[in-house]
Formats: structure tokens, sequence, C-alpha cells
């Protein structure tokens, strides 16, 4: 298992090895972390079908792979960012292929009310990732207005669910209010992580 920057590196590590390589993290995608979301979502819903999923803040690693996750297990995806921040766009254009397929959208734009209407789950991360840390006052000034808070959750569903893969800026990316409150399964998430991370291992011994 590799947690490295470069996504080159893994793929590198994976085309050089004889065992099996699992991406751990990269700057371009974090699906062990997705795969637990994931896993959450179904213990949480029972299914995938009919779900929309809604994902405020920047377009990072994680939204990669969740734009993906999304596609493949056949849930709606609204993804909303600040320009300059969105989904890299090789990730958004095979996820929405290969949501053609599920039947389902997956949807990029710079809007945080229209990405949340009607959500069944609303996720957020960290404004400054791995490496972006020494922006984050400029970043603070362009994704204050994508803060996941109690005006923005009026727009979604009022049984939503919220999701982080944590670490959580309180008071950035999302407030105390939502993070804390019972709508959060940020700890189911956490917990998840365990289970799937065994489950993945499993699959490859």
């Amino acid at each position: 298992m590799i947690r490295t920057f470069g996504h080159h590196i893994v793929e590198e590590l994976a085309d050089n090895a004889d065992i099996p390589v699992i991406n751990g993290l990269t700057d371009d995608a974090h699906p062990c972390q997705v795969a637990a979301d994931l896993m959450t979502i179904y213990e949480k819903y029972g299914s995938f079908e009919g779900l929309k999923f809604a994902y405020i803040g920047d377009g990072n690693n994680m939204t990669n792979s969740l734009v993906m996750g999304c596609a493949i297990m056949g849930m709606d995806c609204h993804v909303a960012s600040p320009k300059g921040s969105e989904v890299q766009e090789k990730y958004l254009k095979l996820a929405q292929e290969k949501a053609e397929k599920t039947g389902v959208s997956i949807v990029q734009s710079n809007d945080p009310i229209a990405a949340a209407q009607d959500a069944d789950i609303i996720y957020t991360d960290v404004w400054a990732s791995m490496g972006w840390e020494g922006d984050l006052a400029e970043r603070i000034k362009a994704f204050t207005p994508y803060q996941v808070n109690d005006a923005l959750v009026t727009h979604v569903k009022d049984n939503y669910t919220f999701m982080h893969c944590l670490p959580a800026k309180r008071g950035e990316e999302v407030t105390d209010n939502v993070i804390d409150s019972d709508n959060s399964i940020v700890f189911d998430q956490a917990e998840n992580r365990l289970h799937v991370q065994k489950a993945i291992m499993s699959c490859l011994i």
C-alpha cells in the first residue's frame, strides 16, 4: 500500500510490482476513502438508487474519486466548487461516461445552492489539502461561499445526511452546528475505513 503525492508514483510502482498495489492516497485520487464512504451510505440507505449526493468545496483527490464512485454505484452526484477548483476534467469525463451506463447524472457547477438542492447527502472536505496549506488565506476567501452551514442545509432534504472524510476544519468548510448534528455520520465513515480496508486486503491476498 502506498500513500504519496504524484499519482504517477503509484502507477510506476504498480507497473514494476509482482504483487497487488493499493492506492492509499495520491494527489489525484483517494479510492480507499471513497469505498468506506459508499459502504456508509449503503448502511444508511440500503441502496444507492434514487439518491442525490452533493459535494460542496474543493475539486481535489476526494472529489475525483467520489464522482467515479457515485457513477459506478448508480447515484446522482452534483459537485459545486469555486472557479479554478473544479474536478479534474479527465476524471469528470470518465465518471460521466460511466454514469451513462448506470443512468445517473454527474454534474459540476460553481453554484453550491443548486448542487445542494434536494440532496439526500451533502459532503465536504478541507479547503487546503496536503501541499496547499501555504495558500490557505487566499483559499478561505474563495471558498467561504461554499461553507456547509445552517443556511446551505436549508436547501437539502430535511432528513439529509452530512459526510466528511475527516479531519475537519471547523469554522472553515463546515460549521459546528452541521458536523455535530444528528444528521452527521462522520464517525460511521471513520469506523468503516477499518472494515473496508480489511475487505480490500482480503480480496487481494
